[in-house]
């Protein structure tokens, strides 16, 4: 895997989730060839899976052993980690037989089942913080990885509950997030989410990622998370809320310039 000897922030990116073997890799491609241009570390993400959805109708998946078939070709041809959901203590296995970071969804945070089979698989485990928990208490879902033996843990803000049909962003989380000496990352994208809408569909406000991500750079947080697709409108999962590949680049280049105006 690619490392640099900088001070640049990470990035996980990526699709919603696996829709096709085509257009993964286009944009795992276009990823890789923007962030190794501008050193910084990227994560492939990509849900092989999607089991968090508000209507039965909305796409999960292309089955999980050709998702996970995908993913396992990016990760080889393209030598990049990769970093995928799981929902279930079940899950865990597969997943991790091509995962470098197992994801925890917002709303399984305070699973410990989930939490301590993903610890055991000896990957890292990124704890997306629910929209209903308060920073601090993100360490008792922390405890409970490094408390199965594995320090490999990071926190992802995603943004908390407000009212019935938004996210809030409250960058002051960020000091008692830090507490847990975790890597602490910032979910661009998800945190614009408008959920439960009466449609069955979630919305959201991409207009915003870059506004959202700077802020984030600027109190500190250590990696940028971002799913962007070439096509969001017609994206199968999320479009509503991510951010076009052709933007990524110039969005980066602007988060760069604020990282190193405070290191």
């Amino acid at each position: 895997m690619r490392t640099y000897q900088n001070q640049n922030f990470f990035l996980i990116a990526g699709p919603c989730v696996v829709e096709n073997e085509e257009i993964t890799f286009d944009i795992a491609r276009t990823l890789s060839d923007i962030t190794q241009k501008l050193e910084i570390h990227l994560f492939f993400k990509a849900s092989y899976k999607k089991a968090n959805r508000t209507s039965i109708y909305s796409f999960a998946g292309v089955g999980d052993e050709n998702a996970l078939e995908i993913l396992a070709k990016v990760k080889s041809a393209l030598d990049l980690p990769i970093v995928t959901d799981i929902h279930a203590v079940e899950e865990v296995e597969q997943a991790a037989q091509v995962a470098d970071i197992l994801q925890i969804p917002a709303f399984l945070c305070r699973q410990t089942e989930l939490l301590v089979a993903a610890a055991k698989a000896g990957k890292i485990v990124n704890i997306k913080k629910g929209q209903f928990l308060s920073p601090e208490a993100m360490r008792f879902a922390v405890e409970k990885v490094r408390s199965s033996g594995n320090q490999q843990v990071m926190i992802t803000e995603r943004g908390t509950t407000f009212g019935y049909n938004d996210l809030v962003v409250d960058y002051r989380g960020i000091k008692e997030l830090k507490q847990n000496q975790c890597p602490v990352v910032l979910d661009c994208t998800h945190s614009l989410q408008q959920p439960n809408q009466n449609s069955g569909v979630t919305h959201g406000r991409p207009d915003l990622v870059e506004t959202i991500a700077k802020a984030g750079i600027a109190v500190g947080f250590d990696g940028i998370f971002i799913e962007t697709h070439p096509d969001p409108k017609n994206a199968l999962s999320d479009g509503s809320n991510m951010l076009p590949l052709n933007e990524v680049e110039t969005l980066l280049i602007k988060l760069l310039k604020i990282r190193n105006a405070i290191v």
